[in-house]
């Protein structure tokens, strides 16, 4: 019987092992980044009051800095929150959970995150497409961010913290049964009302991408 070689083996681990490190390199946030969300978080938090009443932003910012000298999995939430901000959501606090002690962050941006639209619904409905593909899926870029699209549930709840969406649309999570037949929802604000829609999941706009939720 053949024997794999004990060097090739060794080797192979370490491939893997620097792949590793180079991933998790990849999900950390400088000095210099961090200091400036913390930044523009602080603004966002103290110009926006209403979304998190009773909340404080000293026990918010000293939540995040303990996740900078955590563990991994909480300096890769720092790199997600980033990754919000980055592409246009603005992130900020929406809630406490009390039980686990995370704060809960949606996207408030007034209109769909721009630097995530004209995306189609999932990664199933960007294979189907044959040609004038788009680039990216709401699903799978969320998935890439370690953030979640919003329910309707959460959609709803972010509607009453301020008027989102009234000139653009996001894509909502989907029920397996309305997605297993090719559809997707996706919902909006329009005449001081929330809307929810239906369309192909693999059709995208300009004017439509994706809100997301993270726990911090």
């Amino acid at each position: 019987m053949d024997r794999m070689n004990p060097k090739v083996d060794v080797n192979l681990s370490k491939a893997k092992k620097s792949m590793n490190n180079i991933n998790s390199n990849k999900k950390k946030l400088s000095p210099e980044q961090c200091e400036e969300l913390l930044r523009a978080l602080k603004a966002r938090v103290e110009k926006n009051m209403n979304r998190h009443k009773g909340l404080e932003w000293a026990k918010v910012h000293a939540k995040l800095e303990a996740c900078l000298s955590g563990r991994q999995a909480n300096t890769e939430k720092l790199w997600s929150l980033n990754e919000m901000e980055r592409t246009g959501g603005e992130p900020d606090v929406v809630g406490h959970d009390k039980k686990t002690g995370e704060y809960i962050f949606y996207d408030c941006s007034a209109e769909s995150p721009k630097g995530r639209r004209s995306v189609c619904y999932d990664g199933e409905a960007l294979d189907s497409r044959k040609e004038h593909k788009p680039e990216n899926s709401a699903v799978e870029m969320a998935a890439d961010m370690g953030i979640e699209l919003l329910t309707e549930d959460q959609y709803r709840e972010l509607q009453t913290l301020g008027n989102f969406d009234t000139k653009t649309s996001s894509w909502v999570t989907t029920a397996s049964g309305i997605r297993r037949l090719g559809g997707a929802v996706f919902m909006d604000r329009r005449y001081d009302h929330i809307f929810v829609y239906h369309n192909g999941a693999e059709s995208y706009y300009a004017a439509r991408g994706f809100r997301g939720s993270l726990r911090i």
